[in-house]
């Protein structure tokens, strides 16, 4: 398996999409409580600062994605903000790696000074690692930041890392 990672183009919608509500649809990672719809979809991929998709090059399938764009606006848009996903069935292959050290790059590429992430679940094992290895800082928890699937409430961390 061969993946690179690229920017998103129209005909990948629906397996974005698809990627997506499969992590929505988990409800221990992404806040959304709703699968996107097509049009959603099309409208969120597009409306981001990137949008890259890490593709297996053998047989042109999207295996996972990330979406980049500002944190907030004005004095703090320097600030960039992420959202990953992976298919199920492929990951601990490393692809998440792949897109978080592409978006590290586009990132800077793009201009903004910090990459910082809201609300990394607690029990995210795999993704705090990967964060730490990868040099981003953990800074405090914030006790029953989320609501699982299953109606419990989780602990969340703030990480962020410089560019």
């Amino acid at each position: 398996m061969q993946i690179t990672i690229r920017a998103y183009n129209k005909t990948d919608i629906e397996q974005l999409r698809t990627i997506w509500n499969e992590v929505v649809e988990d409800g221990i990672a992404f806040p959304q409580t709703e699968p996107l719809t097509t049009a959603e979809a099309v409208s969120l991929f597009a409306e981001q600062s990137f949008t890259g998709v890490a593709e297996d090059q053998s047989t042109g399938e999207v295996l996972g994605l990330y979406i980049l764009h500002p944190n907030n606006v004005g004095r703090c848009g320097h600030i960039a903000n992420t959202s990953y996903a992976v298919k199920s069935e492929v990951r601990g292959l490393r692809i998440g790696e792949k897109l978080v050290r592409h978006s590290i790059e586009k990132g800077k590429d793009l201009g903004f000074r910090i990459l910082q992430f809201n609300a990394v679940v607690k029990t995210n094992h795999n993704a705090i690692r990967l964060y730490e290895k990868l040099g981003f800082v953990k800074l405090g928890l914030i006790p029953d930041g989320f609501l699982m699937k299953d109606g419990t409430f989780e602990g969340i961390f703030p990480f962020y890392r410089t560019l």
